[in-house]
């Protein structure tokens, strides 16, 4: 080689070096932690948030990864399936509900978080506020649940004309003691209101629903308010046989507990809530800060009725609360 033809070479080889570093750049796939508490429970949930993906162009093993950590209903696995999304250096972590934003807080305070549905990020300490969270975690909220519980609390009593006693139950250490005290403070205040006498009813797992069944029967309870709960989530199906067995008219917080033969529910359109998920992913991969996105608050409720389930318990729902269903399951 002469020394024209090497020194050309050299040259050649210098401007392709960092055209090469550039396209190792773009060619990085962002890779996106999505914890889960339970993800056989609602599978479509977590299909929300990869099409809301989709519809931001993004393309699953292509152009973003999604590594799923599944908790299986465990939550106490769930602080060491976020320090193995931490360890792969994911870009940013999904974590729906309360105790899997709470684990991935405590796991990392500059990994960015995006939380769905937690039922008020602020007095779980997760955000200092909603309009500017401030750290390393946003998303989308539950916020209004106490203001829920009493507009459930009004549907079944309209429901249920004459009940005179309700049952709130509730998966204790579910939420922040804060958050608790807040909730059953609201939930108090509502039966007040309304005129009503309320039973709080405690399961802390499987092996407590048959005996808090029995205790709502023993105080002669008329009507059932389910608190959210992952352990509510994945006993769903027992839990509607169990309201049905006691002829118990319930409501719940999610449409799928009426899919699977509850009465009725009232609360969010969680999915959307999963769908809008991606949209702060998208964000926060094209270097937004999560301090600086504001925490949004559910825009789409839903009231939605089983007729088959009333026609069971003998109930015939009022027109004033038919009129106001978003879907009724006949």
């Amino acid at each position: 080689m002469d020394r024209r033809t090497f020194i050309g070479s050299l040259a050649g080889s210098l401007l392709a070096a960092p055209l090469a570093g550039q396209a190792q750049q773009v060619a990085k796939v962002p890779r996106i932690g999505f914890l889960a508490t339970n993800l056989a429970s609602s599978p479509h949930l977590p299909e929300a948030f990869r099409q809301g993906l989709r519809d931001l162009g993004y393309v699953e093993d292509r152009t973003v990864v999604i590594e799923y950590r599944d908790a299986e209903g465990k939550l106490e696995r769930l602080p060491a399936l976020v320090t193995e999304l931490v360890a792969l250096k994911v870009d940013v972590i999904v974590a729906p509900g309360t105790p899997a934003a709470l684990a991935a807080q405590q796991a990392t305070r500059t990994l960015p978080i995006v939380i769905i549905a937690v039922g008020n990020p602020v007095t779980s300490g997760l955000v200092t506020s909603l309009a500017r969270p401030g750290g390393n975690v946003t998303g989308l909220s539950m916020l209004g649940t106490a203001e829920l519980v009493a507009k459930r609390l009004e549907l079944l009593t309209q429901t249920v004309p004459g009940v005179h006693g309700v049952a709130v139950l509730r998966h204790p250490g579910f939420v922040p003691e804060r958050s608790e005290k807040v909730i059953l403070k609201a939930t108090d205040a509502a039966a007040q209101a309304l005129g009503v006498r309320l039973q709080v009813v405690e399961a802390r797992g499987p092996a407590d629903l048959d005996r808090a069944f029995s205790d709502m029967t023993r105080a002669r309870a008329g009507a059932l308010a389910v608190s959210g709960s992952p352990l509510f989530v994945d006993e769903r199906r027992r839990l509607v046989e169990l309201a049905a067995k006691n002829r118990l008219p319930a409501v719940y917080e999610s449409r799928e507990d009426v899919d699977a033969g509850g009465l009725m529910s009232y609360g969010p359109n969680v999915a959307d809530l999963y769908r809008r998920a991606a949209v702060y992913v998208d964000k926060i991969l094209k270097r937004a800060k999560p301090g600086d996105l504001p925490v949004e608050q559910p825009t789409k409720f839903e009231l939605v009725i089983n007729l088959k389930t009333a026609k069971a318990l003998g109930l015939t729902i009022p027109p004033s609360v038919l009129g106001r269903a978003d879907q009724v399951i006949e």
